[in-house]
């Protein structure tokens, strides 16, 4: 297992896939961030909170998916199953015990997902400007119809990235696949605390989706943080310090043993 900020360990898949990941050794729950579709585990959001666990002594995890950044694989070659897979491949190899789970953008997706399939494992859920069943209701939503064709027909589509020179790549085995995963049609529970964090000025993913989320998802402490001026990211110092102090809250709280129950008197 890797554990320092150098060079990133590597998890391989059964056919040959690598997945590189850092982990930081601490105490239990062990933090597990999920990042956004083409980004990597060297983004802004991701450092902090590795920088915060070592500070620490809370154990972490940052993995990039298949096909992102140091992990291989072609993207035309990636689903949100896919990725679904090797997430659980990277909590069920790399960690043990308690977890809190954090998924930026599509990375809230993915985390959900993960929550859904080890839902025994869940000590918290943190969204960030999550975006569950984005390749339906908002890649699909907001093509015209002639990209959507030209999609159908060709097999993929190029777009413009606000995040990189190189152009995005939506394939539609992408938005075929994603429809096995929707979760917002169906009951959505974590019997965990959630927090939701998204910027009001979010030009990616419509902050209405948080609050639809905030409403959807069955919790028993569900609480959500929206940024007047935020946008995507959510990376600035205000906003990290916003972050770590609710991720250091589910921590302190997974970390405590549950009330003692009172002892119910006999009847008279």
């Amino acid at each position: 297992m890797s554990t320092d900020s150098g060079t990133p360990g590597t998890l391989t898949r059964p056919d040959g896939a690598t997945i590189a990941y850092h982990a930081v050794r601490g105490r239990l729950p062990t933090v597990v961030f999920f990042g956004g579709f083409r980004s990597d585990m060297t983004g802004t959001k991701a450092m902090a909170l590795d920088a915060w666990a070592r500070r620490t002594g809370q154990g972490f995890v940052r993995f990039d998916y298949f096909a992102h950044g140091q992990s291989s694989g072609d993207f035309r070659d990636a689903t949100i199953g896919r990725w679904l897979d090797d997430s659980l491949a990277v909590v069920d190899t790399l960690t043990e015990g308690p977890l809190v789970l954090i998924g930026s953008s599509m990375g809230g997706w993915l985390s959900l997902l993960v929550a859904r399939q080890r839902p025994q494992r869940v000590a918290g859920w943190i969204g960030i400007a999550a975006a569950p069943d984005f390749t339906e209701d908002l890649m699909l939503q907001n093509l015209s119809r002639e990209a959507r064709a030209k999609l159908q027909a060709d097999g993929e589509l190029r777009r413009p990235s606000r995040y990189s020179d190189e152009p995005d790549i939506v394939t539609w085995r992408l938005i075929e696949e994603g429809r096995k995963h929707l979760v917002l049609r169906t009951p959505l529970r974590i019997d965990a605390p959630v927090h939701l964090f998204h910027g009001l000025k979010d030009p990616d993913v419509p902050w209405e989706l948080s609050q639809r989320l905030l409403h959807h998802i069955e919790s028993p402490d569900v609480a959500a943080t929206f940024t007047r001026d935020g946008d995507h990211r959510l990376s600035t110092p205000p906003d990290l310090d916003r972050l770590l102090a609710v991720v250091e809250g589910m921590c302190r709280a997974a970390d405590q043993p549950p009330p003692a129950r009172m002892a119910r008197r006999p009847s008279r």
